[in-house]
């Protein structure tokens, strides 16, 4: 999908944060954009950035843990662009709360949100896609915090790698179709996800971290000015997603700083492995087709052929 001019995306929660860097960045390519949101107040300040491109965005009002929503937010973009070519399932809350002080709430908050949320955008635009045979991209958006554990946010941390997980087993499912699939696992970005213990939904009010509403606030404040306003700026993160796009990258990384983390980890699993050898025949062949994917060396191949951008 090298050329993506004329062609039509769903970003979810694209009205703030990471979503409306890459609303920005794909109007900017000349896409065509629907954009979800939950709140008035946060579409009116993402109209600002619309502007003189009214006619190439829209906005939908939207709770992706609804599946019917979605499904209605699905059939809404096709009526009102035609065909939807990109998904980005990019809508999250950002839970602080620890596994070990955790209530069944906060789990099922930040489950229905991020994992939920992902799984319903796939189940009601992937078909659609698929549908119409001119080929698509499917992009979710996880984390860094998805490829390993940083900070004490580990319900957060869950429910990234189990959008990692989900997009590997899709790009592996779909890999033989004109339909290219990518995870975006940003760092430090300067967004509004500080406000999201703000706005949690009644049904999940009951939290293992019981801090009264102006706590919370003033928490994210002082989060929100010492941390958040430190990181990228989301149109940079939204060019490098249209970049990932164009070049069908499985693994979409933004931050540098992040390396040392990530090899430390891995370079844990390989220093795990056991060293019988060689392994029993039969026991191989009755697991040949789960010791290897063929999407990682494929993937690894193409960006280790490729200029690494500003080089």
């Amino acid at each position: 999908m090298r050329d993506l001019t004329g062609q039509v995306a769903f970003i979810t929660g694209g009205t703030s944060g990471i979503g409306l860097g890459i609303a920005r960045a794909f109007i900017d390519a000349g896409i065509k954009v629907a954009v979800s949101y939950r709140c008035d107040e946060q579409l009116q300040r993402a109209w600002e950035y619309f502007h003189g491109s009214e006619r190439h965005v829209h906005a939908i009002q939207l709770d992706v843990t609804d599946r019917d929503g979605m499904e209605r937010a699905a059939e809404e973009v096709e009526r009102v662009f035609g065909r939807v070519h990109i998904l980005c399932n990019n809508a999250a809350v950002g839970i602080t709360v620890p596994v070990a002080e955790a209530s069944f709430g906060d789990w099922d908050w930040a489950l229905a949100v991020n994992v939920g949320g992902v799984i319903n955008g796939i189940q009601s635009f992937l078909p659609r896609i698929r549908a119409h045979g001119e080929g698509g991209h499917i992009l979710s958006t996880a984390s860094m915090g998805g490829l390993f554990i940083g900070g004490n946010v580990g319900i957060y941390n869950t429910t990234k790698f189990a959008v990692v997980g989900l997009m590997e087993a899709l790009r592996s499912d779909i890999a033989d179709s004109n339909i290219g699939v990518s995870v975006l696992c940003p760092g430090l970005v300067d967004t509004d996800i500080h406000l999201s213990e703000l706005k949690r939904p009644a049904r999940y009010a009951r939290s293992g971290r019981a801090l009264d509403q102006s706590t919370h606030a003033a928490r994210a404040a002082l989060f929100k000015h010492n941390v958040l306003s430190l990181g990228m700026d989301s149109l940079d993160v939204g060019r490098c997603v249209l970049h990932g796009l164009r070049h069908n990258h499985l693994y979409i990384l933004t931050h540098p700083e992040y390396e040392a983390g990530l090899r430390e980890r891995f370079e844990a699993l390989l220093a795990a492995m056991p060293d019988e050898s060689p392994a029993p025949a039969q026991r191989v062949r009755a697991e040949e087709n789960v010791i290897r994917n063929a999407i990682y060396s494929e993937e690894r191949d193409r960006r280790l052929s490729e200029p690494k951008p500003g080089r």
